[in-house]
């Protein structure tokens, strides 16, 4: 079997709409506002846009670096970068892995909450809806007991969605998907924020959102909040960015892309942020308390407040529509972004065609979502897995990885070389001290703070022998799977070893020509 050609984006727009589908997800919309609200209001702006520039996109560039130099997946890419570092890329797919099984299930969960928003299903009680009519949630954590009919079907399309554009590949799949969800997100959730800031009460909302609280800013936990949230909505630290870069061409604009992808994802958080606290003020209006009684992040805010407000406002039935679409939306082109660093790793690694890799991949992916998460125990199981990845997988991922790029195998300068050639905007000193120094103090601050927290409580007080099973043991696990898939000698498609650390390909290919310069001039001679 000949080895594949790598695919490429056909423009840099298609690229940059695939980078910036993949950042703005569920996150932006139900976890940005929340995280604002709580730490200062407009006053945390200020340390979120230095978190973004001292951290967010120095880390995208670095990750673009990375992609476009080695032209490869996770695995092999650090791989040619120092041998060791092989496991921390597999720590990043088996990290996308656990990801995507459990953020296609929240996507179904959208998907019949827009058919619930038309009549209003949850009627008086969203709560109880949610929890007991829908997921027929069970009454503590536990074993897998049943099955929810009404989850497991809109899942199984999820899945058929996502590995069919996945099969028809990068230009022809991802970047066309890409090109429709991104735009209409945009337009829908513009098209909802403006219907939110004509609500009653809306002004109280954004006066809670936006009023700044400047003595937060000396609170140190306001800045890592900060910088967790840049690190944890920009899809870095697991692959994602690094696979999507291998794409590019040889003299793509790295630092340019970088900054429209980090700035255009943070300008829709703050989109949503208005959106969503417009539609706070008008349902904390509507039951008479102040806007942070009514305040909610995560599942709480999507599935709960939401229809709360859409069953209080006038023709909330097309707001419903409109923002659980905005939803799946968002959510389908972050897991689209998810399940093809798992694909594009195993193809790097075995040589294996899109279609059977996706069929082969995607579907152990699929298949392990839909038994575990469409089920009485599921969004328990979905709410300790997310907890545990997030704070041990992603986070302690993108921590060694900086430290290990940036102190270990110090090649930052290396990197910079390799941006600064094809990019209009040059870095300087400044890109290394905040992935040097800034970067990896915040991201260590971040774990200690996180490991503190967990030992003195139980998270969200589930039972140890739970979280163990369905938190610790997944975090741990997606380590101890990376170090074994590591340990596999890589075979090359024609059947023999590939020395991945060796020079990139474009690098022998010039190494061979002067080598054949120098054996014509010696006959010369």
């Amino acid at each position: 079997m000949a080895k594949q050609p790598r695919e490429q984006w056909s423009t840099r727009t298609g690229f940059l709409l695939a980078a910036i589908g993949s950042a703005v997800g569920l996150g932006n919309i139900w976890r940005f506002p929340a995280v604002a609200y709580e730490n200062g209001g407009g006053a945390f702006l200020f340390p979120y846009l230095i978190a973004l520039l001292t951290a967010g996109i120095p880390l995208l560039i670095m990750e673009y670096a990375i992609g476009r130099r080695y032209r490869t997946s996770p695995p092999a890419a650090l791989r040619q970068m120092s041998r060791p570092a092989e496991v921390l890329g597999w720590w990043q797919v088996a990290i996308s892995f656990v990801i995507a099984t459990y953020y296609a299930v929240i996507i179904a969960w959208a998907i019949r909450f827009v058919g619930f928003s038309v009549d209003e299903a949850w009627g008086d009680d969203p709560e109880g809806f949610l929890f007991g009519s829908f997921l027929k949630a069970a009454d503590e954590p536990g074993f897998v007991s049943g099955y929810v009919p009404g989850v497991l079907w809109p899942l199984i399309a999820v899945w058929v969605v996502v590995l069919v554009i996945l099969a028809f590949g990068i230009r022809r799949g991802i970047e066309a998907a890409n090109k429709i969800f991104i735009p209409l997100l945009v337009v829908f959730f513009v098209i909802l924020v403006i219907r939110a800031l004509t609500l009653d009460g809306a002004a109280e909302g954004l006066d809670a959102f936006f009023r700044p609280d400047w003595s937060e800013l000396g609170n140190g936990s306001v800045w890592v909040a900060a910088y967790g949230q840049i690190f944890f909505s920009l899809s870095i630290g697991f692959g994602i960015m690094v696979t999507y870069a291998s794409y590019l061409r040889r003299r793509a604009d790295l630092t340019g892309s970088a900054m429209v992808a980090g700035f255009a994802n943070s300008s829709f958080e703050i989109l949503a942020g208005i959106g969503v606290f417009s539609a706070l003020g008008f349902m904390a209006q509507a039951a008479g308390v102040p806007v942070q009684e009514v305040a909610a992040a995560g599942l709480g805010l999507a599935f709960v407040a939401f229809p709360t407000v859409i069953s209080e406002m006038w023709l909330g039935e097309a707001f419903g529509v409109l923002f659980f679409v905005s939803l799946v939306i968002a959510g389908l082109s972050s897991l689209i972004s998810i399940v093809q660093v798992v694909v594009s790793a195993v193809q790097d690694r075995t040589g294996m065609h899109r279609i059977p890799a996706v069929l082969s991949v995607g579907g152990a992916v699929a298949i392990v979502s839909i038994l575990l998460f469409p089920t009485d125990e599921g969004v328990y199981l979905l709410d300790a897995s997310d907890h545990f990845i997030n704070q041990y997988g992603i986070a302690l991922a993108g921590l060694v990885g900086v430290v290990w790029v940036a102190w270990i195998m110090r090649k930052l300068p290396e990197l910079q070389r390799n941006a600064d050639a094809t990019s209009a905007i040059q870095l300087g000193h400044w890109w290394r001290i905040c992935l040097g120094v800034i970067t990896p103090v915040v991201l260590g601050w971040m774990m200690v703070d996180s490991l503190r927290d967990e030992f003195d409580e139980n998270y969200e007080g589930y039972s140890t022998d739970f979280l163990l099973g369905a938190g610790w043991s997944v975090a741990i696990g997606a380590l101890l799977v990376a170090v074994l898939l590591s340990l596999i000698p890589w075979k090359a498609a024609e059947g023999g070893l590939i020395d991945l650390d060796l020079e990139t390909a474009e690098e022998q290919a010039a190494h061979e020509r002067k080598r054949r310069h120098g054996e014509h001039g010696e006959e010369g001679r």
